[in-house]
């Protein structure tokens, strides 16, 4: 049977399983411009830069047309040449063009492709609407007056998260994309996840920017400032500095945070052996006593809570399950709440206050950090969250050549951590560490935990293991669609399952709002990036992280752990 192909631009290109002509369009090696295209969302066609012209000269929207064997396209003619730059013109006519200001300046798609076609004048008069600035969320800004009606982050938030935060409103001209009835992101059920603003192709949404309170409390001469370090970051960074995909790039990490004026650099892969030692004792519990402990018995799974979108996503649509929901603090906090207490008694005697920073993929940690539940006597256990974008502004901005300077290591007391720990940046990572842990001491162990099912990027998986003497099942879901989809599922009883680890954001930390955008590939890479740093870990079980055990038998925790790590969400 012959294989079926297209003709584009002269160049035949076969293909099989693509969706559309756009995909076989960058299978061929041609970069057509879009703004509202993503695979994973469904098509919305709204943009119409894609478009391409047939052989006999009909204008076809690529994006949401099939590939049809033996079709001729062209991809560039001076027809679509126009088409597009009448596009660009009309829509930067309605849009505020104060780009050397502009949060997005340099990574804006519009501006890129204004570049692109070369568009220095614009012919219409400029009828940019003002509107207000809505910065009432913790985690993002949303900004009106920038946004192309692309639909994108529509699309994120209805679609892959199922929050429905945001829709369009009005028709027309008059078209708008906001919280219904006007209300202020805040006010809605938002969970703070920031993939609207990972997607969004202008800064119409963006990450909110701590970055003044960081620097003010660098140059301040009686502040300590601490950082942590989340592993998700370290695969990704690079990428901002000509460094490939999933290159593991901590170790320059600690040595640019120095530069930058950070007294003390940690890892938070060590907060995430203390939230597998936590987790995996909880696990334990519930499943010998968890029918005299929780309302529903064992009948729902434990379900992990190291991600803040999904504590949230939780309490504003499924409070019932709230009880099955981990009492382990994040890995973020628990670091946070441990490095509050050991540079506790140095600060009294110093007259010196220790500030936490801690650099996260994650959007949503920015809200996490600011709850109640986090604070002890009104002091938040860590005091800002930066991404890793903010990170990489930090480093452009003082003029760190990133990729030149030298890697370096963490300080002690607490520079070692486990491959574990490790992994949590990428979905089933949360699951293999906890599996390690409660799974018989030896090599053979390890190797089935990797063989089971539970790597891999999939929304939702579903393994089932033999561990110490018990079998259990286990689901990994990442997107909270996914994670919806589950709960039903277990609501009807469908489905039974012991432990359950949720990530808010697709593919997990590594695909978090605050990485870097990057396409499934770039995604792949970075996962591939965590396994690679687990599997040359000299520990791989975060039990056997010997400082963290110190801790548990005469240090800080012996008396206080289920102070320090643990945390009650709408619960007395």
């Amino acid at each position: 049977m012959s294989k079926k192909y297209m003709i584009i631009d002269g160049i035949r290109t076969e293909f099989t399983d693509e969706q559309n002509i756009l995909q076989v369009i960058r299978k061929a090696g041609i970069h057509v411009p879009t703004f509202c295209y993503y695979t994973d969302m469904s098509i919305y066609g709204a943009c119409r830069m894609c478009v391409v012209e047939d052989e006999r000269g009909s204008i076809i929207a690529s994006c949401s047309t099939p590939p049809r064997d033996k079709m001729v396209i062209h991809t560039n003619t001076s027809k679509l040449h126009q088409h597009r730059k009448m596009i660009l013109e009309l829509l930067l006519a309605s849009h505020c063009r104060d780009c050397t200001v502009c949060e997005k300046n340099g990574n804006c798609r519009l501006q890129m492709l204004a570049a692109r076609f070369r568009l220095t004048d614009v012919r219409f008069p400029n009828t940019h609407p003002e509107r207000t600035i809505d910065d009432s969320s913790l985690s993002i800004v949303r900004d009106p007056s920038k946004c192309i009606l692309c639909g994108d982050c529509v699309r994120m938030c209805n679609e892959v998260q199922h929050v429905g935060a945001i829709d369009f409103a009005n028709r027309g001209a008059d078209m708008v994309v906001t919280p219904a009835f006007g209300k202020k992101i805040a006010e809605t059920d938002c969970v703070n996840c920031g993939q609207c603003a990972a997607v969004c192709p202008t800064a119409a949404i963006t990450i909110k920017n701590d970055l003044r309170e960081v620097w003010q409390a660098l140059y301040a001469p009686n502040k300590r400032v601490v950082a942590q370090i989340a592993p998700a970051v370290r695969v990704a960074i690079g990428e901002e500095f000509g460094l490939s995909p999933g290159k593991n790039s901590v170790g320059k990490i600690f040595t640019a945070l120095r530069m930058l004026g950070f007294d003390t650099v940690f890892d938070t892969s060590f907060g995430a052996d203390l939230t597998v030692v936590e987790e995996a004792t909880e696990l334990m519990y519930k499943l010998e006593k968890g029918d005299k402990k929780y309302p529903l018995g064992n009948s729902m799974p434990l379900f992990t809570s190291c991600c803040p979108a999904w504590v949230r996503f939780v309490e504003t649509k499924h409070p019932d399950i709230l009880p099955y929901v981990s009492t382990c603090k994040s890995p973020m906090e628990m670091f946070g709440a441990v490095l509050k207490e050991h540079y506790k008694p140095a600060d009294e005697q110093s007259g010196m206050e220790t500030i936490s920073v801690a650099v996260m993929p994650c959007v949503a940690k920015k809200y996490e950090a600011a709850r109640e539940e986090f604070m002890r006597n009104g002091v938040p256990d860590v005091d800002y969250v930066i991404t890793t974008k903010e990170l990489i502004l930090m480093i452009k901005e003082l003029g760190i050549q990133f990729n030149e300077i030298e890697p370096s290591a963490p300080d002690m007391p607490f520079s070692i951590s486990s491959g574990a720990g490790v992994i949590f940046g990428v979905t089933g990572g949360v699951m293999e560490a906890a599996l390690r842990h409660v799974a018989e001491k030896n090599n053979e162990a390890l190797r089935e935990i990797e063989y089971s099912g539970i790597r891999g990027l999939e929304g939702t998986k579903v393994a089932e293991l033999e561990m110490a003497g018990k079998k259990l099942r286990v689901g990994i879901v990442n997107g909270l669609g996914n994670a919806e989809k589950l709960i039903e599922k277990l609501q009807r009883g469908e489905e039974k399952l012991d432990f359950v680890e949720v990530m808010a954001c697709p593919y997990g930390c590594i695909g978090g709002a605050g990485q870097p955008f990057g396409y499934l590939h770039v995604k792949e890479d970075r996962a591939a990036g965590m396994y690679k740093a687990d599997k040359s870990a000299i520990i791989k079980r975060s039990e056997e992280n010997p400082t963290l055990m110190n801790m548990y038998e005469n240090g800080m925790l012996k008396e206080r752990a289920h102070e320090l790590l643990h945390v009650h969400y709408g619960q007395e």
